[in-house]
């Protein structure tokens, strides 16, 4: 999978895209990121690429002029050396990260790592972005990550990207760890059961004794039993 970031700022994705699991990744090609400065395509010799917003108020506005050049760059870059997309036409999804959008969710990371390769996600700041981006067909899907406000779009794509990447097959070590986990559909969307390790007992809490049993019929019927809500 190919992910382009638009960013104001590229540097707070270094540690969680650059460690773990994110970085085996990217040496193993199965993810191919690629972060863009928006500050690159800003507007005269300041780089502008906010304006203050139209009607009064506080904050600052992403200048449509702005993204729409950058997202529009972006989509030629990738396409000059892949010819891919399984589900646009050889074109990225492109997602805003909004507190606006809609929530994510385990059946949407599933829908996009398994029907998209290529994203573009924009990363807003500040009080956001001029609505005709959104208006104008730039950007295929606002999402959320809940129903709160961050400084901007940095952590909610940082997010997005850890919780996609564990479905590309290759990315985990098996394969079946992220098909049960919670929330999944094998699980019926519920949270996952408890897991315990050795030692059996510690200060006076010990492991469930079907665990121990080596009965896998026991074991699963209380897994099922102890599945989260």
């Amino acid at each position: 999978m190919r992910i382009d970031i638009l960013t104001l700022f590229p540097g707070m994705f270094q540690g969680p895209l650059t460690e773990s699991i994110i970085e085996r990744a990217r040496s193993k090609g199965l993810l191919d990121i690629h972060f863009h400065d928006l500050r690159t395509f800003g507007l005269n010799r300041y780089r502008q690429v906010d304006d203050t917003p139209y009607g009064g108020g506080a904050g600052m506005v992403l200048k449509v002029d702005v993204a729409v050049k950058a997202i529009e760059a972006v989509m030629d870059e990738g396409e000059k050396g892949n010819k891919r997309s399984k589900g646009n036409k050889g074109k990225p999804w492109r997602i805003y990260l909004s507190p606006r959008g809609k929530r994510l969710t385990q059946t949407k990371v599933e829908r996009i790592a398994h029907k998209e390769d290529w994203l573009l996600l924009l990363c807003g700041h500040y009080e956001g972005i001029d609505q005709r981006i959104i208006d104008g067909g730039w950007i295929d899907e606002e999402i959320s990550i809940g129903d709160y406000v961050l400084t901007g779009g940095e952590l909610p794509a940082m997010v997005l990207i850890d919780a996609v990447a564990r479905h590309i097959p290759g990315v985990l070590g098996k394969d079946e760890s992220a098909a049960e986990e919670s929330f999944s559909a094998s699980l019926g969307r519920k949270k996952e059961y408890p897991h315990y390790t050795r030692p059996e007992e510690f200060h006076g809490l010990k492991v469930p004794d079907v665990l121990l049993s080596g009965n896998h019929k026991e074991i699963e019927k209380w897994r099922k039993t102890n599945l989260g809500a």
